[in-house]
């Protein structure tokens, strides 16, 4: 009904994944000659020298000779076969539909043509609806909010605890009513009460921040561990997070791991990202979660989150819980990079001098360079770089640089 509240504790996961080792930046080999050469990039090989034009053949064959006949096989003047035809020249009159030929048989199938005009089968009946019409929430979805108060305020008034949250909802977003943040902590109350698992998360949260409510941080816990086992991601995430602070260490990990898993099942991004990592550095798990850290990884990058972006970049160029992508992994750096993941700009910043995944880059290396370093980011190897390319390269960075705007 409404977009999911920051989650709470996500120091935790920045920890974890700003912790990772850096990958190994691959060094430029020098030849014999003095020419460079990149890993993965191969130079070309010198043109060779162009064939004469009185160059002899190298099969063997022997030049014939100009002045004895030669077999005429032109396709103009050489004679017809005995069976040759010969053109039609009937005329066809306007209007007349032609004649077809005797020999020509129908199509034992249905041809693109015969299918085109033809009717299509009848769509299957829709299975008719037996559960209960709410309403109220079905106004709410078709953005009528007063109409969805007045249509959940009377049940909420009699106990209904979905109609409270719906209340609570409303309140706090100002939706169709004057925003009341005070009276829908209240409903969310009445409706945790009700065993709503949505009002029980939100209420915790409320509970916790002391919004509109004195702090209570033990009450908050009891009601966010009672909507994590009702079944609620964000809930199931968060109590995670506060076994793994409660428990710091290795026990502390595996206690949460069940609760991360069951979150990330229902879409929550963190903890898949949270599941991916755990999977990869928890020892005596089975082989067949080891096998999946990768896919919960992607999952949480494909989810638009940046940390778990970055990290599916080094894991495909590191070769980590899987085979080694490089292509594929400066993707995903250049994805977390457009992001604002200011790490994955200095990263991307090395994998354009080193031309791993891409073609080697001056230019764009120092622009993410400039980028990273006035997020904050420092860095002697790249200011190193930097201050050794030409200086139209580095004018040329920094107005790449200024247009820069993160993609959200």
């Amino acid at each position: 009904m409404s977009p999911k509240p920051r989650f709470c504790h996500r120091s935790f996961l920045a920890a974890l994944a700003i912790g990772l080792a850096a990958f190994p930046l691959l060094a430029v080999a020098q030849s014999g000659n003095g020419d460079t050469s990149l890993p993965g990039v191969t130079t070309q090989a010198e043109k060779g020298a162009q064939p004469e034009d009185n160059a002899q053949p190298d099969d063997g064959s022997a030049v014939t000779d100009k002045g004895a006949p030669q077999e005429n096989n032109s396709i103009v003047t050489r004679p017809l076969d005995a069976d040759a035809g010969s053109f039609k020249n009937e005329r066809i009159q306007p209007g007349a539909e032609p004649k077809a030929e005797s020999d020509v048989k129908p199509s034992a199938g249905v041809g693109v043509f015969e299918r085109m005009g033809a009717k299509l089968p009848d769509l299957p009946p829709e299975k008719p609806f037996t559960g209960k019409i709410d309403e109220a929430f079905g106004a709410f979805q078709r953005g009528y909010y007063l109409t969805a108060f007045q249509k959940a305020l009377p049940r909420a008034q009699l106990g209904d605890a979905a109609a409270q949250t719906l209340i609570a909802e409303l309140m706090t977003q100002g939706l169709g009513v004057k925003r009341d943040t005070k009276d829908a902590a209240f409903w969310y109350s009445k409706a945790a009460e009700g065993g709503n698992q949505t009002a029980m998360f939100k209420y915790a949260l409320i509970l916790m921040e002391g919004r509109d409510v004195p702090r209570d941080q033990k009450k908050a816990d009891e009601w966010m561990r009672k909507a994590a086992d009702a079944g609620e991601p964000s809930a199931e995430f968060n109590v995670a997070q506060m076994i793994t602070a409660e428990n710091p260490g290795l026990k502390g990990l595996q206690i949460a791991l069940p609760y991360y898993e069951k979150s990330a099942e229902q879409g929550i991004a963190d903890a898949q990202y949270a599941v991916s990592q755990l999977y990869v550095n928890l020892p005596d798990l089975p082989a067949e979660k080891k096998a999946r850290a990768r896919e919960w990884l992607s999952r949480a990058a494909n989810a638009g989150f940046d940390t778990a972006q970055l990290d599916m970049g080094l894991w495909l160029i590191n070769g980590t819980a899987g085979k080694q992508d490089l292509e594929n992994g400066f993707n995903w750096m250049r994805v977390a990079a457009y992001r604002g993941n200011v790490v994955a700009q200095n990263k991307l910043a090395h994998l354009y001098i080193n031309a791993i995944g891409t073609k080697q880059d001056p230019v764009a290396a120092a622009t993410w360079y400039v980028i990273s370093r006035r997020a904050g980011l420092k860095d002697p190897q790249l200011e190193d770089f930097y201050q050794g390319i030409e200086d139209f390269q580095q004018k040329a960075a920094i107005e790449a640089a200024n247009k820069y705007r993160r993609v959200r």
